[in-house]
């Protein structure tokens, strides 16, 4: 039975670590037998780990993990706990004296939540894989999206919660594409049917919701004065088998679906990062993979919204929309 999960995907699984003093947390995505891994990087604030290696043309052609986590950059250390699990099970690109785990990644900026002190670590993404399962994940205030927010463009005090979400979409032939996203946008969130605004930056005053774009095109000249702690991360999964440069193609596809949903996305104050898994045979057009990849990312972020709930003060979209 499919559980509209990135889980969905054959050999894929997710676990999830969260600190409730920090809220922050990260979430590890293992692929053990390895996958076929690309990535789109369409923020110019990103804070990533080995996407380098991921370009078409480098040597190694296959990762094991992908962990997205908080912390802004202290997070990538929760990439550590990951290595060493995934060392400790004999997993990794085989250099002779040992195997070298590839772990690849992304960090969002969650600092101002919680304790900023505490920060996704070693143990943190250890614990992570200790309880990672083919199970459909928690949604909402776990791993990465614990301390994520959204609708930033009037300052922290203003936001809503942001948080995790997964989705897959399914088609007849049992191709499947699934994916997940911590969603910690600058922009405002929008259902991805209708393209209501379901979260986002709160007038001080009427405490109504307000549109990100039209705000900031009536205030000219003052783009650099915008706050700068935000960034969406997520990856897709398929069982389709794709090349390197086709799981590259299907990350940029992947990234309409942020498109679709966060308004503005890839901005230069967000670090936008999406990473596309291929682990399958599976035979599926790459067009028709980015618009299941696209359909799913926009799912996962709503889901991700509508599963946060209220913490430090931010409102979540089912405390706002019930209010009065």
């Amino acid at each position: 039975m499919y559980k509209n999960c990135i889980t969905d995907v054959p050999g894929i699984k997710v676990g999830q670590a969260s600190d409730a003093k920090g809220l922050t947390g990260c979430t590890v995505i293992l692929c053990e037998d390895g996958a076929v891994c690309g990535v789109e990087v369409r923020g110019s604030a990103p804070g990533t780990r080995e996407t380098d290696l991921l370009k078409p043309q480098m040597l190694v052609d296959r990762v094991h993990g992908v962990i997205l986590a908080g912390g802004s950059a202290f997070g990538l250390a929760a990439a550590d706990g990951m290595m060493h699990y995934l060392e400790e099970k004999g997993i990794g690109f085989d250099v002779g004296v040992t195997k070298v785990p590839i772990v690849t990644g992304a960090v969002l900026f969650d600092l101002y939540v919680g304790d900023h002190t505490i920060r996704p670590n070693f143990e943190m993404g250890y614990k992570a894989c200790v309880d990672a399962s083919t199970q459909k994940i928690k949604e909402g205030n776990w791993g990465a999206g614990t301390g994520a927010t959204v609708g930033k463009i009037l300052g922290h005090g203003q936001c809503m919660k942001g948080g995790i979400g997964s989705a897959s979409v399914i088609l007849d032939n049992g191709v499947i594409v699934g994916a997940v996203v911590a969603v910690n946008a600058f922009g405002d969130i929008r259902d991805w049917e209708t393209g209501k605004i379901i979260a986002g930056p709160r007038d001080a005053d009427s405490g109504e919701i307000i549109d990100t774009c039209t705000y900031m095109k009536g205030r000219i000249g003052t783009a650099l004065s915008f706050g700068r702690e935000h960034t969406t991360i997520g990856a897709v999964a398929t069982n389709a088998k794709l090349s390197k440069a086709e799981a590259q193609k299907l990350s940029q596809m992947a990234m309409n679906g942020l498109i679709k949903v966060i308004s503005p996305s890839g901005t230069t104050l967000d670090g936008d990062t999406v990473f596309a898994l291929s682990r399958g045979h599976q035979i599926c057009d790459i067009n028709i993979l980015g618009i299941m990849a696209a359909e799913a990312m926009a799912i996962a972020v709503n889901r991700a919204v509508k599963a946060a709930k209220t913490v430090a003060n931010i409102p979540s979209y089912s405390d706002y929309f019930s209010r009065g």
